[in-house]
């Protein structure tokens, strides 16, 4: 097939991947987790998967702050609470509470993400394992991810703006911050705070594009405003007020829960990524071209795309690279630099550059393609494919690790990417007959 003919199918007229007719419900955008290439491991299953569409719902469910109580005593502050209407407590002692009633807002939709899977979320993220493994395959002993963790609220009319806050409401529709947690009143008089281990948002400069560059990671509170970060995640002291900036989500704002970091892409910005059909059209030119083992002199032909998306086991005409140099061949066993079989480090027999030997697996998860280019580069040292643009993109994004650690990482399967060398061109030999 044609580079052109692959082009030409990027825009389906339906845009069945991404974008809903008109006549279904107006799609305000989609969050979707890093670390995940195109689905989850296992399957993605009812409220717990690797993408989540916002679409505007038939009656408005979002919220408004309206009255505010101070509070003397426990018992004064648990019959608020009890009312049924959505609520923010800030503990201050024991005898001094502020409930913060809201009550309903007709012009606003609101989702709600977080670990829990109590009905009130309607998103559940569980921690990304680095690699593309299951959690569930690799129990996390305890996760840092927030049971109510933020709440996403977009604009039911035009432009649809969304905005994100830190914690979502409970059961009871209520958020509280105890004692411990990071609380304040602000100049204005109303109470805000955040949550234990922080809602970060990064927005990337210049949108999400080939020519985006990475912006500064900022803590999002209860409220919406934005600070600069604290010392440590968990730190009781907040950062900064930064005044001049908002809440509201761009397309390619990064959103981070402290064990798993999730991408927002806005409805028109998914309408200019690659549809799946484009995806395999890429593959099915790549694999056209007869690419052949510069050795062996073998056929090698990239997986299909779910087999790509499940890192099922390798095939015969994998394609694997030397990550040092680019150089792409098919599986063999020579060039080890040691007598112990597991020993990363392999020699090109092309070249006899010594470095990690991957498997090759095609980028399948089109939300995280910042143009519709050939799959020309790989993540190192993953071996996870897809556009030169789009992998020069990732290797610049410093991701939120641990308590107070930044890193790059592959977003279809969040290992970390090496720091003397990001990402590799590939080369690929083609037929010699």
């Amino acid at each position: 097939m044609l580079v052109s003919e692959a082009r030409s199918l990027m825009f389906s007229s339906s845009q069945e991947e991404h974008c809903a007719p008109s006549k279904d419900p107006v799609k305000y955008g989609e969050l979707v987790v890093l670390g995940y290439n195109g689905s989850l491991p296992n399957g993605d299953r009812g409220r717990r998967k690797s993408r989540f569409a916002l679409y505007r719902k038939t009656k408005a469910n979002g919220v408004k702050p309206s009255t505010v109580h101070i509070l003397n005593t426990p018992q004064a502050s648990k019959a608020v609470n009890c009312k049924g209407q959505h609520s923010i407590s800030y503990t201050l002692s024991r005898n001094h509470t502020v409930v913060v009633e809201y009550c309903h807002d007709k012009d606003t939709d609101m989702f709600q993400i977080g670990r829990s899977t109590e009905s009130p979320i309607d998103f559940v993220v569980t921690d990304t394992i680095a690699g593309g493994q299951e959690g569930e395959e690799t129990p996390i002993t305890q996760s840092t991810i927030s049971r109510f963790a933020c709440r996403v609220v977009c604009e039911r009319n035009p432009p649809y703006t969304a905005r994100i806050y830190a914690a979502g409401f409970d059961s009871s529709k209520n958020i509280f911050l105890g004692e411990k947690a990071a609380k304040w009143k602000n100049p204005d008089g109303h109470m805000d705070g955040l949550t234990t281990n922080g809602v970060l948002v990064m927005h990337p400069k210049g949108g999400f594009t080939e020519e985006s560059k990475p912006g500064v990671w900022r803590e999002i509170s209860v409220c919406g405003d934005v600070y600069t970060l604290r010392e440590t995640r968990s730190a009781q002291t907040p950062g900064k007020l930064v005044e001049h900036e908002n809440n509201i989500l761009q397309d390619g704002s990064l959103v981070d829960l402290c064990g798993a970091t999730l991408l927002w892409r806005t409805a028109e910005g998914l309408f200019h990524t690659p549809t799946q059909k484009h995806l395999e059209a890429l593959r099915q030119e790549i694999n056209a071209g007869r690419p052949q083992c510069p050795v062996g002199l073998n056929t090698l032909a990239f997986p299909s795309m779910q087999r790509s998306r499940a890192l099922s086991s390798l095939e015969d005409k994998q394609p694997w690279v030397y990550l040092a140099c680019g150089h792409v061949h098919g599986h063999h066993n020579w060039g080890h630099r040691s007598e112990q079989e597991a020993c990363p480090q392999r020699e090109c027999p092309m070249c006899r550059v010594v470095g990690p030997y991957v498997p090759l697996w095609l980028g399948c998860e089109p939300a995280f393609y910042v143009d519709t280019g050939a799959p020309t580069h790989a993540f190192v040292p993953c071996g996870h494919v897809c556009s030169e643009k789009s992998v020069k993109y990732w290797a610049e994004i410093p991701l939120p690790h641990g308590t107070h650690a930044f890193h790059s990482a592959c977003p279809f399967c969040a290992t970390q990417l090496s720091l003397t060398q990001g990402c590799s061109k590939l080369i690929f030999q083609g037929p010699v007959d």
